[in-house]
């Protein structure tokens, strides 16, 4: 590189950090380079990384930038002050003018200092500053920022928190192994183990003893036995400001199978004829109501095909319902649909596509198709018809992530159950397709690099 004339204040971009412009200070009597930073989190333990924010504009603290980068060394460095301090160290590359190259940066809180950015020796190899003059390379601005809001996208190291009381199982190594393929970290947390500081500025989950950090997305794998403390949990990384593939309201929806079934119905979703009544006295006009018989009996909060029963008449209906209802154990009942066979489709959502459609057949004896009963699996190619029904089933509970459950009747496909927490090993077994990838994919896509607000990082 030939040597560049800089001024003793020059504009520059960190394309590898998003930072699309900072002014930076040349110091040639520091010799490593600094950058402004705080709430700096070091993360990960096969390889070591840093996640820390910056505002890139000195008088505007809400253009928050996040960034991460791997470890490459922590220094005690002593700052034109004669304050020594710790620092840790990344390598990034700079680019001013027509020259980029990578350089060595120092991270420190330089809130109360007049630029953002210092480059020292090591960065100004090759570039002669001449300290009477300044910006003599090509001048950026910050109204880059407003232009770009929140819809910068920026491959970075990213900290995910799942959610779960399984963190041996497959969905979960499977998800920790897509994540690691592209420099992501994954750390699992057990669920009932969290608790909770509910403040209004400044709210807090807790877990073993300390304050976890604010992930840059959870992933909520909440099993229907702890619904309510999972849903809790999951509404206070949110209320900190992060970013959950699925929202509290959304797992909430779906795990109670008769609001799902009426958000579903508000918006004209199919599905098999749905009843529900409280009181015993109600069991003739209910019976009525379903018209049906055989008639299937689901337990409002259930999954992997536990408390579903099939009445195959109408007094053991009858028998059944009167029982659940004495008990106070809350269920809705629908109608069987016969032609079926004992098979349904399993379809995977992420986002707003259908990434995997699995047809599942029960196994004999048995009218349930769920996998854990036993039933089998292979892969399906779905109709353009169901692939809206599934879409729009998933979108009328909020969810971003979903097992939509349909069956196949005389009169077309209908919704049966839609899940917030679908497992990921039979239907990657099932259609030889990388589900977990699609996931991570996702959450890559709707992580945003800049934030124009005033929260927490």
């Amino acid at each position: 590189m030939k040597n560049i004339n800089v001024g003793w204040v020059e504009w520059l971009s960190l394309p590898d950090l998003g930072i699309s412009a900072i002014e930076a200070k040349t110091d040639t009597g520091a010799k490593t380079s600094a950058l402004h930073a705080y709430n700096i989190q070091p993360f990960g333990k096969k390889k070591r990384k840093i996640r820390f924010a910056i505002n890139p504009i000195k008088d505007n603290p809400e253009i928050a930038i996040y960034c991460s980068a791997d470890i490459v060394d922590q220094r005690e460095i002593t700052s034109s002050m004669g304050r020594k301090e710790i620092r840790y160290i990344i390598k990034t590359s700079i680019q001013i003018g027509d020259v980029t190259k990578e350089i060595e940066l120092s991270l420190t809180n330089r809130e109360n200092l007049n630029y953002r950015m210092i480059l020292g020796r090591s960065a100004l190899d090759g570039f002669i500053v001449d300290p009477n003059s300044s910006f003599l390379q090509k001048k950026l601005d910050y109204s880059v920022y407003k232009k770009i809001k929140n819809k910068i996208k920026l491959r970075r190291s990213l900290r995910i928190g799942v959610l779960t009381r399984e963190p041996n199982n497959y969905s979960i190594k499977r998800l920790i192994e897509e994540a690691e393929k592209n420099d992501h970290v994954v750390e699992t947390i057990d669920t009932k183990r969290c608790y909770l500081k509910i403040h209004s500025k400044n709210p807090e989950v807790h877990y073993n003893g300390k304050a976890l950090p604010i992930y840059d997305v959870v992933i909520p794998r909440i099993g229907p036995s702890i619904t309510f403390y999972g849903m809790s949990v999951v509404r206070q990384f949110q209320a900190m400001g992060t970013f959950c593939i699925n929202s509290a309201q959304s797992i909430g929806n779906s795990r109670d199978k008769l609001a799902a079934h009426q958000l579903l119905a508000r918006v004209g979703i199919p599905m098999p004829n749905t009843a529900f009544a409280n009181s015993p006295k109600d069991t003739k006009s209910l019976l009525e109501l379903s018209n049906d018989i055989p008639l299937v009996i689901k337990l409002l909060q259930s999954s992997q095909g536990k408390g579903v029963i099939l009445a195959e008449s109408k007094k053991a209906a009858s028998g059944m319902i009167s029982a659940f209802q004495r008990i106070g154990v809350p269920f809705i009942a629908q109608e069987f649909i016969e032609e079926a066979n004992g098979e349904d489709l399993r379809c995977f959502v992420v986002g707003r596509k259908v990434v995997g459609s699995m047809i599942r057949k029960a196994a004999d004896g048995d009218f349930r198709s769920n996998l854990h009963s036993g039933g089998t699996a292979k892969n399906v190619k779905i109709t353009k018809q169901e692939r809206i029904i599934v879409l729009n089933a998933a979108r009328a509970l909020g969810l971003n992530l979903a097992g939509v459950d349909l069956i196949r009747s005389s009169s077309g496909s209908k919704v049966l159950e839609v899940n917030s927490s679908p497992g990921i090993e039979g239907i990657e077994k099932a259609t030889k397709k990388n589900i977990a990838g699609s996931i991570i994919k996702f959450i890559e896509e709707n992580i945003s690099l800049v934030n124009i607000s005033s929260k927490k990082y």
